[in-house]
């Protein structure tokens, strides 16, 4: 094991990616058995034999569908004339159009960048800081993996057991939370700097139903996402051939986003994100059979369970945990190598899979858009060339409220478990 150590914390300061440590460490490992090495090929390929793992690409092309279709203005069109007489209105805006193609898209990078590239523009020319628009557009971002079809979500479950239709209705309470906690420091910050409304006074309902009918198409998806799971009609990965579908048939034939020839651009993306997902967790899988044959899970519930036999007290150390690594290691992969680990933890003190799985995916994700190592963070920066000290700057007040709705969620599982225990 000190060999994998050594070769994990060698491969992951020389900044290789994520997936290519674990992989080496792993490798590394089993090169001191010469007999146990076919064991990383044979564990990395039986790893992504899963019919539910079939649910990530789908939901893939269906998140890129969405945002290249026209989607995402007739969302923003919407999110306009809910809250565009708002204080910060633009910044308003934002969040709710988060809400919105986070229930599309599943993914916090891909929200963040959609904001960064079409409304962080216009609230720089209104006079908004580049920091400010930055920020709402990274902190927006982190409703979409909490909202389903959570990519993160659809991991956890295949990682851990944990049904992937419970984790989507437990995601959804959770996700208006992080857009009210959102709306509200909009609106204190810009209250304080004067950002202004997009408008004077709120749009007439005619107009607000107007704009609603428009994005029907694009708001219907989330429901069929619940209709479907809830009534039993379609697997997750059922209904992510579905969404895929309906995302690219609405792109295509009703907005006319995109045309025909678009298709294989579409494809291609998709593919490329989809490798990179599946690359992280095969080489994570051959990792976790080495943390298994040491029995490192045993040693970490026994560690944990020494300090405190209180769950709430353990999910609170967990939390810290994955709150700092996550602001160094991709989001994904982390909850790839430590949550089928720590999973056993919160059946040792009765804490629900789903209540857990909904904090540890809402944990990386803030993690992911804290400096100084977050990915979204870089994403986000890269786009609107803010600088990380503006950015972090600008984070404070949007790292509180998040992290307050997090603490919420971990004192108040019900929360979280509200939804699935009433539907499901």
């Amino acid at each position: 094991m000190t060999v994998a150590a050594g070769a994990f914390l060698l491969l992951l300061l020389l900044g290789v990616p994520i997936g290519f440590v674990l992989l080496g460490a792993s490798v590394a490992y089993f090169a001191l058995n010469p007999v146990m090495t076919s064991i990383v090929a044979q564990r990395m390929a039986s790893s992504l034999e899963s019919f539910p793992l079939l649910a990530v690409p789908f939901f893939v092309v269906a998140g890129v569908a969405m945002a290249r279709g026209g989607i995402a203005e007739r969302l923003y069109g919407f999110a306009d004339g809910l809250v565009g007489h708002w204080k910060g209105g633009l910044a308003q805006v934002a969040v709710i159009n988060s809400l919105f193609l986070g229930a599309m898209s599943g993914s916090s990078n891909a929200d963040a960048a959609i904001d960064a590239r079409t409304i962080a523009p216009i609230m720089r020319a209104q006079g908004y800081s580049n920091g400010f628009a930055s920020v709402v557009s990274a902190a927006s971002g982190t409703i979409a993996p909490i909202m389903p079809p959570s990519i993160g979500l659809i991991i956890y479950g295949l990682l851990t057991g944990t049904s992937i239709g419970k984790l989507f209705l437990g995601g959804v309470i959770p996700a208006f939370l992080i857009a009210v906690a959102l709306l509200f420091t909009v609106r204190l910050v810009a209250g304080r700097r004067g950002y202004g409304r997009t408008r004077p006074s709120r749009l007439p309902a005619r107009d607000v139903i107007g704009r609603g009918r428009a994005a029907l198409w694009a708001l219907a998806m989330p429901v069929l996402l619940i209709l479907g799971l809830r009534g039993g009609w379609f697997t997750p990965t059922e209904l992510g051939a579905i969404a895929a579908v309906y995302a690219f048939l609405v792109g295509l034939v009703v907005y006319r986003g995109f045309g025909p020839r678009d298709t294989l651009g579409i494809l291609t993306e998709a593919a490329q994100t989809t490798a990179s997902v599946m690359f992280i967790v095969a080489a994570a899988a051959v990792f976790s059979l080495v943390l298994a044959l040491e029995q490192v899970p045993q040693h970490i519930v026994a560690g944990l369970l020494a300090l405190s036999e209180d769950r709430t007290v353990v999910l609170l150390i967990l939390m810290a945990l994955f709150l700092v690594l996550g602001t160094m290691l991709e989001g994904l992969a982390l909850m790839v190598i430590l949550a089928p680990m720590l999973v056993e933890v919160t059946r040792t003190l009765g804490i629900d899979p789903v209540h857990f799985g909904i904090l540890v995916v809402l944990n990386t994700t803030i993690g992911s858009i804290t400096p100084p190592v977050g990915t979204v963070l870089y994403t986000v920066c890269a786009i609107t060339r803010c600088s990380i000290e503006e950015f972090t700057v600008e984070f404070v007040p949007f790292f509180l409220a998040l992290t307050g709705v997090l603490l919420l969620l971990t004192f108040v599982p019900g929360l979280v478990t509200l939804l699935p225990d009433l539907l499901m």
